[in-house]
C-alpha cells in the first residue's frame, strides 16, 4: 500500500490487491471517505465509486477489522479510553470562546488534555483559554465521551 498526500484535501491510499485489483482510498479532511475500483485492463479507469459519510466509513472499518481505528485515533487502551484530535471550525459557536464555557468534562465525561493551534502545543489548558478556529484539540475519554465532545465541539 501507498500513500499519497492531497493538498486540502486528505490523504489517499493505493493499493494492489493479490488478485493484481487496484483499489484506492481517499481519506478526506472532513472524515468521509471515496473508495475507488480500477478496471482489470486499465488501472487509470475508474470502474466503481462509493462515497461513505463518517459514520458508514466507521461502520466498514469495524466490519473489516473490529478494533476501531480512525485516522484521529491517537491511542486506546484495555480500560476502554481513547485520546483523538478534534478541530475546531472557524464557524463553531466556540470560535473565540472560553474553553470553561463547553462544560465539556460535566457534559461528556471527556477531558480536552491539549491545543495545538499552528505550530506551538498548549498541554493542559486553563478554563480561560481562549479558543480559536483552527485549534486542533486533544480530547481523552471514552468513545461514547469522545464523540460527545465532538458534537459539542462541532456546534455552530
Amino acid at each position: 500500500m501507498s500513500s499519497t498526500p492531497l493538498p486540502g484535501i486528505g490523504v489517499q491510499y493505493d493499493l494492489t490487491t493479490r488478485e493484481h485489483r487496484h483499489l484506492s482510498v481517499i481519506a478526506h479532511r472532513d472524515g468521509t471517505r471515496t473508495v475507488n475500483l480500477y478496471e482489470r485492463d486499465d488501472p487509470d479507469a475508474c470502474a466503481q465509486s462509493l462515497h461513505l459519510t463518517g459514520a458508514e466509513t466507521a461502520s466498514l472499518i469495524d466490519a473489516l477489522m473490529p478494533a476501531h481505528h480512525s485516522p484521529n485515533l491517537l491511542h486506546t487502551t484495555d480500560l476502554g479510553l481513547i485520546a483523538e484530535r478534534i478541530e475546531l471550525s472557524a464557524h463553531s459557536h466556540w470560535n473565540g470562546r472560553l474553553l470553561g464555557e463547553t462544560r465539556m468534562r460535566t457534559e461528556t465525561g471527556a477531558s480536552i488534555v491539549a491545543v495545538l493551534r499552528r505550530a506551538e502545543a498548549r498541554p493542559s489548558p486553563a478554563p480561560d483559554f481562549r479558543l480559536a478556529g483552527g485549534d486542533t484539540l486533544i480530547v481523552i475519554g471514552t468513545r461514547e465521551g469522545v464523540d460527545a465532545a465532538a458534537a459539542i465541539l462541532g456546534r455552530t
